[in-house]
Parts: C-alpha cells; structure tokens; sequence
C-alpha cells in the first residue's frame, strides 16, 4: 500500500508521534550496522545483507518525508571500508549503483533531493555516474527532504580536505588567517550547505561514531538501537524521534531550573 506523503498527512503523522511539533528534530543522521551480521544469523552470505540493507532505505527514507524531516543523512560506506574482502567491497558498489538507478523515479515521486557526502576519489564510474545522473534529475524535479549518501566518507579525511582548502585560498590571497572561523570551517566541508545532525541512530547496538560526523554532531543527541539495520522498521524510527524529544537539549548551558 502506498503511504501517503502530502502535507496533510505529513502533518498528521508528526501529531500522531505524541510529541511537541518543536521537539522533532530537523536532521537525522543513521549509521547503518550489521547487515553482515544480520546475515550471518540466517546463514547468508554478506553481501546477500547488504542487498537487505538497501531495500530498508527506501522505508526509511519514506518515514523521513513523512517526519518532515530536512535531512536525513545514511552512513552508507567509510573510507575504512575498503580494507574489506574485494568480492564484499564490489558487490556493494554494485548494490549502490543499481539503488541509485533504481530509487530515481521514488525519490522524484516523494520529492526527495539527494546530496553526496565523501571523497569521489576510488568511487567507480558505475557510482560515480548513477550518482550524478540522479543527484541532477533530483535536483531539477525535488524540494523536499534532502536525502545525503555518506559514500566513502571519513570524517577525518574531510576535515583534512576542508584544511587544504582554507590553506589554499589564504596562501591564493583570497582568505587570511583571522577570517578562518567555525563557518568558514564547515563551508569547506563536503556537508556544506546542510543543517548539523540533531539526532545520530546507530544500529546493531554498536557505541562508536565511528569517524562520522565527528565536526557537525558536537551537539547532536546519539540513539543506539539493538537491532540490525536490516530490521530497523519506521516504527523504530519513530520510537527513536520520541526518545529525542524528551531528552533536555542545553548545548552547554544551564537548564532553567538550575539557573
């Protein structure tokens, strides 16, 4: 059954969460955990989990419209990842150019703009091309929630890129060293342009940030779910947005009542 996705019933669906409108957060960030495992478990190969792990995107991704959510941002490959097995390394290359090519037409139909987060270097063309043909038609047809692939994405790295880069421009003359400040900073990062994660969700139970987002989640509320990502279900998504949204959000500072 197709889930309704007007502004109508995206209202709907945020006061059926039973939580104040101003407490649901605007960006969410997941990092996906234990495909592999989830394999494991049913005596499947690893790369059969991934294939399940890409087919629960898309009901996350329609459970993020439907939150009215801005962003929602998918931990999909580390620049770690390609210490891994170079069968499990192609196949999810694969998996991500078929997706790509595959969601186009659900992402126009849900008004979902994509974005890509990470290094194009090592990508394959195959991505590389899937990703930019669907970013553009995206682009050119969508408004609504930006949907931001972390592909071969390593905080770290992108920090040491956003440092080049402001080294660049001052040694070009075009910056000096006093006008580098926290915006400058996160306007040369490769998530320019997108609001900070409020909430990060961690599947398979894992404690890690695992070198995501390490510059933008300074303030972010972190969620760790036992189950594998496979099995995470909207359901989940919305229990996870309800726990956010009781929890006392100070950045820093005091609460009133300790004032």
């Amino acid at each position: 059954m197709e889930i309704d996705l007007s502004p109508k019933a995206v209202a709907a669906h945020r006061e059926s969460l039973g939580v104040p409108l101003e407490r649901i957060p605007k960006s969410v960030a997941i990092i996906m955990d234990g495909n592999g495992r989830w394999a494991t478990s049913r005596g499947l190969s690893r790369s059969a989990g991934h294939e399940a792990g890409a087919k629960a995107v898309s009901a996350i991704v329609t459970a993020g419209v439907r939150m009215g959510l801005e962003c929602l941002t998918l931990y999909s490959f580390s620049i770690e990842n390609w210490q891994r097995p170079k069968e499990e390394v192609q196949a999810l290359m694969a998996i991500y150019a078929h997706y790509l090519i595959s969601e186009k037409p659900e992402f126009i139909k849900k008004n979902v703009r994509l974005r890509h987060v990470g290094r194009r270097q090592e990508l394959p063309d195959s991505v590389l091309d899937a990703l930019d043909d669907t970013v553009k038609t995206c682009d050119d047809a969508c408004s609504g929630m930006t949907l931001s692939l972390a592909l071969n994405y390593g905080s770290r790295a992108e920090m040491v890129d956003a440092v080049q880069k402001l080294a660049t421009d001052v040694a070009d003359g075009k910056l000096s060293p006093e006008q580098i400040d926290e915006d400058s900073i996160s306007n040369a990062l490769t998530t320019a342009g997108l609001p900070d994660p409020d909430l990060i969700i961690r599947t398979a139970g894992e404690m890690r940030l695992s070198n995501f987002l390490l510059w933008q989640s300074s303030y972010a509320e972190y969620f760790p779910v036992a189950k594998n990502w496979p099995d995470f279900t909207p359901d989940d998504f919305d229990d996870a947005i309800r726990v956010f949204a009781g929890r006392d959000r100070r950045f820093g500072a005091l609460d009133p009542q300790s004032k």
